[in-house]
């Protein structure tokens, strides 16, 4: 039996398996709010988006304008005037929360602060942040700045799937620029060994907010909890949850990506047979102890013919536990099979006339 999960002294909350997306627990993870530096996970990762693109190089160095230097709260303490390498902005933001470094990349990539903003929405739409709606580069206060717990908890899973290269760096406990050394503000990282990420946020009208995201065992679980009461608040709230899933659950790997799930029979094509399989891994998440008891069933298309191209869907895998359905993934074909001649095409189309395949 699966207790009920933990009751948090916050606002909002949501804990995510990273792998399978399943959310293990959760509360007004809809509820709109301000999401403070939360905010810079999104900042970084459009610098992250465009670096992986080529777009951007990590030592291009970039200018640092006076909006940028004079931003209030939290700083990198770059100076107006002088150019800094890109690799250290993403430092600045990610390990020291710094509005200045947050507002200098915006306006590298695009112009201006206001426009940037205009680019983290698309962004946002495109991962599926559904109820988010940024107004500037670092979190601070402003009308019709907003997101949610859920959105953070995608953005976060977004960031960890696919820029692994980068997300090293939310583990990083300190960065010195200017001769000035800060700490990571995420207090879960000298306390918990398996946490190796993610942001931290504050301000009076958010109160104290955390995304963090650990691994044990393989199975990762990301946290997003919003309007905790106090620095040391969002930790223990933090660390309730993450211990519950650990605690509770586990995300076995069923599947591997392009692994053979079945072999059909296709028709009037250059072979006779095809191999079927996912497009990608597939994860469970799971009570603790239950994975014998997932039962697995594979619905393919009555009738196949060629052409058939990889990648085409052609059937469903249905992962079951009991009752209820944990993963519903289409399968898909794993190689090319060009159409047969015309003789062999002749004789299959008499074949499943025979039959009753034909169509």
């Amino acid at each position: 039996m699966i207790p009920a999960p933990p009751q948090l002294a916050a606002e909002a909350w949501v804990l995510m398996d990273a792998h399978s997306g399943k959310v293990l627990a959760s509360k007004n993870a809809n509820t709109q709010l301000p999401p403070a530096s939360l905010t810079k996970m999104m900042t970084s990762y459009l610098l992250e988006y465009e670096i992986s693109r080529g777009n951007v190089s990590v030592d291009e160095r970039v200018p640092v304008s006076v909006k940028a230097w004079r931003m209030p709260g939290s700083r990198m303490f770059i100076r107006e005037g002088t150019l800094v390498r890109i690799d250290h902005l993403l430092q600045g933001i990610i390990v020291q929360s710094g509005n200045d470094a947050s507002v200098a990349v915006a306006e590298y990539l695009a112009g201006s602060e206001e426009a940037f903003a205009d680019l983290m929405n698309q962004h946002a739409r495109r991962i599926g942040m559904t109820s988010t709606q940024f107004k500037n580069a670092t979190g601070l206060p402003e009308e019709g700045h907003y997101s949610t717990a859920m959105d953070m908890a995608t953005l976060a899973r977004e960031k960890i799937i696919n820029y692994p290269d980068h997300y090293s760096l939310y583990s990083q406990k300190e960065f010195t620029y200017n001769n000035i050394r800060q700490n990571n503000r995420n207090t879960l990282l000298w306390s918990d060994s398996s946490v190796d990420g993610l942001k931290t946020g504050h301000t009076d009208a958010a109160g104290y907010c955390l995304a963090a995201s650990a691994v044990r065992n393989d199975m990762r679980l990301i946290s997003v909890v919003l309007g905790a009461r106090s620095e040391e608040g969002r930790a223990q709230e933090s660390q309730k949850l993450l211990t519950y899933g650990f605690r509770y659950f586990e995300t076995p790997k069923l599947y591997e990506r392009y692994e053979v799930l079945d072999s059909v029979r296709v028709w009037q094509g250059v072979q006779d047979e095809l191999q079927l399989g996912l497009e990608n891994e597939l994860f469970a998440t799971l009570p603790r102890g239950e994975q014998n008891n997932l039962q697995a069933e594979v619905n393919v298309h009555a009738t196949i013919k060629a052409p058939v191209r990889a990648g085409q869907e052609l059937g469903t895998l249905i992962i079951r536990l009991g009752e209820e359905v944990i993963a519903q993934k289409p399968l898909v074909a794993l190689e090319n099979i060009d159409e047969a001649g015309f003789f062999k095409r002749l004789w299959h189309s008499l074949l499943m006339f025979v039959i009753g395949l034909f169509s």
